[in-house]
């Protein structure tokens, strides 16, 4: 870069994992950086690029709207952008996690890799296919934003429509201009997967692995958890890139898992309105080991009769079978009852 361009600075776009690599690395060579990143941005994301000394502008609802402000404020004062993927030195920079791979499992079959714009994995595929051709290479992107598969699919880049997701690191509605022709010819296969089967990657991660990973970095383990490409037998490396989530999502994603697995549920229970009805009716759950985490009453609606009321129980279980067990044990006692979903 030359010294006039450092005296400028350099402006980026980004949903905030780019974002924090350009401040970091701005901030250590003294260059002024401007960060321009969606308004939905996780706080954590937010926080994160600032405290590596980047101006930080929240705009747009989504990547390529906050990309458009970047490039209006790049000519307006004639700064450098560091594109977030459709950059030749940003894709080889990327490129060298697929070597460290190969050194480190020289035996490897197949590498799975979450697909945003296309950087990652066109270095990645790029690096491997030329150094160990019999690797394959799988890519794997939100279904609610397929906008990789959909530029295969056309062969040329093309814009979708906005649309939410937790991947929001990967939330790009249009391929890039550089990354598509490396995908074209060093990437095996595009998959898509759900939000819940992303959310469902997130929790195992967290679980099993203690390892927390925002949506885009467990978009790839999701596609393998779900069996969206044919592995069985193969050695495979699964990228895990991103760990930035907000934790008011994550709660989220938690409770819902929970609530999925059977260890959480809600059931409505009808029972007769007066004193020491809630005794017995707590008493049964209690005997039954099930805990009590929330409790509402409604006296108007659900179709209550008068004199009685309708409870909706919150309660933490052990499983399925747990929760099959407390509904024949109500219906034993002679309680009107529904599970809530």
């Amino acid at each position: 870069m030359r010294a006039s361009e450092r005296n400028r600075g350099v402006i980026a776009a980004s949903a905030g994992n780019h974002a924090q690599g350009v401040a970091y690395h701005a901030g250590r060579h003294g260059i002024r950086a401007q960060i321009c990143m969606p308004l939905t941005t996780p706080l954590i994301k937010v926080s994160a690029t600032k405290s590596y000394g980047a101006d930080v502008i929240l705009t747009g609802a989504n990547y390529d709207e906050a990309y458009e402000e970047a490039l209006r404020r790049r000519r307006d004062e004639a700064l450098t952008l560091v594109h977030a993927f459709d950059d030749e030195a940003v894709i080889a920079g990327q490129g060298t996690l697929g070597l460290e791979l190969l050194q480190q499992q020289p035996g490897l079959d197949a590498i799975i890799v979450p697909i945003g714009g296309g950087g990652l994995i066109g270095g990645v595929a790029c690096a491997v296919k030329e150094t160990s051709p019999r690797v394959q290479l799988f890519g794997v992107q939100p279904e609610r934003l397929p906008s990789m598969k959909a530029a295969v699919s056309e062969g040329k880049p093309v814009t979708l429509s906005a649309a939410p997701t937790i991947a929001d690191g990967i939330a790009v509605r249009r391929a890039g201009e550089l990354t598509l022709p490396l995908v074209q010819k060093y990437v095996d296969e595009i998959v898509t997967v759900s939000e819940e089967e992303i959310a469902n990657a997130i929790l195992l991660l967290l679980e099993r692995e203690k390892t927390l990973a925002e949506g885009a970095g467990a978009a790839a383990l999701a596609a393998v958890l779900n069996r969206k490409v044919a592995l069985s037998g193969k050695k495979v490396a699964v990228l895990v890139c991103g760990g930035n989530i907000d934790v008011t999502l994550l709660s989220r994603i938690i409770e819902r898992g929970l609530v999925k697995d059977g260890r959480l549920v809600r059931l409505r229970v009808h029972l007769p309105d007066y004193p020491g009805a809630l005794h017995q009716l707590t008493g049964i759950l209690a005997h039954h080991r099930a805990n009590i985490v929330e409790t509402s009453y409604d006296r108007a609606y659900y179709g209550v009769n008068l004199g009685d009321t309708a409870i909706d129980i919150t309660m933490e279980t052990k499983g399925p079978d747990h929760i099959a067990e407390l509904l024949a044990a109500l219906d034993v006692a002679g309680y009107a009852n529904e599970r809530v979903l």
